[in-house]
């Protein structure tokens, strides 16, 4: 449950980061946390497949993986990212 929370906070960050650096694909505050979660999630989905799940696996002694939820975390991040510039380039196309 921590991975998931940690991938749609990291999403919703990062979309907003996008917006905020690439103003000319910005969907404002809210398309950018929207899309920044649905890519965060996506993001830290994809990562943690193509590391073997190790942050699913979790610490048998502390019962979290940091290295996992740092991963999450980045992958989270990048994906929102990713989406926020796809979705603001989509809908800056289709507008004219």
């Amino acid at each position: 449950m921590e991975q998931i929370i940690a991938q749609l906070v990291a999403g919703a960050v990062g979309g907003n980061a996008a917006g905020a650096g690439l103003k000319n694909l910005s969907l404002g505050t809210m398309g950018n946390t929207i899309t920044g979660l649905i890519g965060g999630l996506g993001g830290g989905q994809i990562l943690g497949m193509l590391t073997g799940g190790a942050a699913a696996a979790g610490d048998a002694a502390t019962g979290t993986d940091m290295s996992g939820l740092v991963a999450q975390l980045v992958g989270g991040g990048a994906g929102g990212a990713v989406l926020t510039a796809i979705i603001g380039f989509v809908k800056n196309k289709m507008a004219g």
